[in-house]
């Protein structure tokens, strides 16, 4: 009996880890969330499961989507927006034909002076003790994190890529590097386009410059003479380099998970390159909640990425930490061009001074917090333009229009289940992990209709429908 039961438990192990979840029913819940006073939609807004980590959030229509095992039929599904009194019902009573409002819901930020015990009065003291409190409020052991990866690339006027994966991601935890002890994993593909225009040329110099000894520019390559397949591997390059998974997770911009590295931007000197001020106290699901302006220290920021000038921003955005045990529920954060050299080429090659956009929504499970949900949005080099006395033809002048030469890439990730079993993450670790987002994989109906995605706004669905057909096209 005692190998049966250890068998029976293996097997269990492995349909936990089965990548295609079939066979059970669910409920779907979906609506719109909008602020009671403006009738805006209200983005980000946090639609859960209460004590699990079943959950979404809403797009920048106020729209959301959500598929809840029936085993939770009758707990507590919570819609929640930093500022704002919480909406909260049965899954089982949820109506999916009227709107969600939500009234705003602000503490008082004189409510600081009035409390007896001593605690820290201004932003910077605020944040260093969050900083303090990392390695009790983030994971100390091993977990696996299922979620949803949405990469999409565009210019200004259209997508030219696409790639909507479900992913697994295994971390050991705050104490250990991410650089050698977190992995990646793409489980399934849901779409998959790739028009992005196979001219950039800039890339293909980038690429051949770090990977051999010679040196050429730009002016130097004639398109016609480089094959599609010199060119693909080149952009496929440059995308890991830039803005692959491996960054978000294991760069400087992981801020928190990573604020034990060296050189971390919210390391030990975090106060000479930012400045935080208190604005006031908001409420977050009854929670009070420090709302903090980052704003310029006195140094640069710079992210040091190896082959490309990387360096002299200021930092802005928000943090929101939570007002009773320090840890940090939200993080907005920008990196803006300051220096005359970082200005100069942020305009001309980017035409924006914004160059990264970040932001990380973090849940409370068992007393810690895990990430759930991150945007990252940065502009991608793809040519350099071209002289008004260059000698280039009529088609050549049309790829360095303004409207069309701009690109930027966006990575969305939601994740919607935790694995704490530590049997079940050492089956996991035995397996391959492989996070090539380029990798084909067929598509499994049955694994999509059951797992958990980010709701595309209304523009953003034009866009990939459009982006669809031309596809077909293509491949035709």
């Amino acid at each position: 009996m005692h190998m049966v039961g250890k068998h029976l438990k293996q097997l269990l192990m492995v349909a936990v880890l089965l990548v295609s979840i079939v066979g059970f029913s669910q409920t779907e819940i979906k609506n719109k969330i909008v602020d009671f006073g403006t009738l805006i939609p209200i983005e980000s807004a946090s639609i859960y499961i209460k004590n699990t980590t079943i959950g979404t959030v809403s797009n920048s229509d106020g729209k959301f989507v959500l598929q809840v095992p029936n085993e939770f039929s009758t707990d507590t599904l919570i819609i929640s927006s930093i500022g704002y009194k919480s909406f909260k019902t049965p899954v089982n009573e949820f109506d999916n034909t009227v709107e969600i409002y939500l009234e705003e819901d602000i503490a008082s930020l004189d409510e600081i002076v009035l409390i007896a015990e001593t605690r820290p009065k201004t932003g910077n003291d605020i944040v260093l003790k969050a900083i303090e409190k990392l390695d009790v409020n983030l994971p100390d052991s091993a977990y696996i994190q299922k979620g949803f990866l949405r990469h999409k690339e565009r210019n200004k006027v259209e997508f030219k890529w696409l790639i909507e994966s479900a992913i697994t991601v295994y971390d050991s935890g705050y104490g250990s590097k991410s650089s050698e002890h977190l992995k990646i994993n793409v489980d399934q593909m849901r779409k998959s386009y790739d028009l992005r225009d196979v001219d950039s040329i800039f890339s293909y110099v980038s690429y051949k410059n770090q990977n051999s000894r010679s040196r050429i520019k730009p002016k130097d390559v004639n398109r016609n003479q480089l094959q599609t397949a010199q060119l693909v591997k080149a952009i496929k390059w440059n995308d890991n380099r830039v803005n692959g998974l491996q960054n978000i997770f294991q760069g400087k911009l992981n801020l928190l998970r990573n604020a034990a590295d060296t050189k971390a931007l919210f390391g030990d000197d975090i106060l000479d390159r930012h400045q935080f001020e208190l604005d006031t106290i908001l409420v977050d699901n009854d929670r009070k909640i420090y709302k903090i302006k980052i704003a310029e220290g006195k140094d640069f920021v710079g992210l040091d990425t190896k082959g490309i000038y990387n360096e002299g921003y200021k930092a802005n955005g928000w943090l929101y930490i939570y007002y009773d045990n320090y840890a940090i529920k939200k993080i907005e954060y920008e990196l803006v061009a300051a220096s005359d050299a970082q200005k100069i080429r942020s305009k001309r090659l980017f035409d924006t001074q914004v160059t990264h956009k970040l932001i990380i929504n973090y849940m409370e499970y068992q007393d810690k917090m895990y990430p759930n949900y991150v945007y990252y949005e940065t502009p991608k080099l793809v040519n350099v333009g071209f002289k008004a006395d260059q000698k280039v033809s009529e088609e050549e002048k049309e790829r360095y229009n303004k409207e069309e030469r701009y690109y930027y890439t966006v990575q969305e990730i939601l994740f919607s289940e935790i694995i704490l079993d530590k049997e079940v993450i050492q089956t996991a670790l035995n397996n391959d992990w492989d996070m090539d987002i380029f990798s084909p994989k067929p598509y499994d109906k049955a694994f999509w209709k059951n797992y958990n995605i980010l709701l595309e706004s209304e523009e953003d669905e034009k866009l990939i429908d459009d982006l669809s057909q031309r596809a077909s096209l293509f491949k035709d």
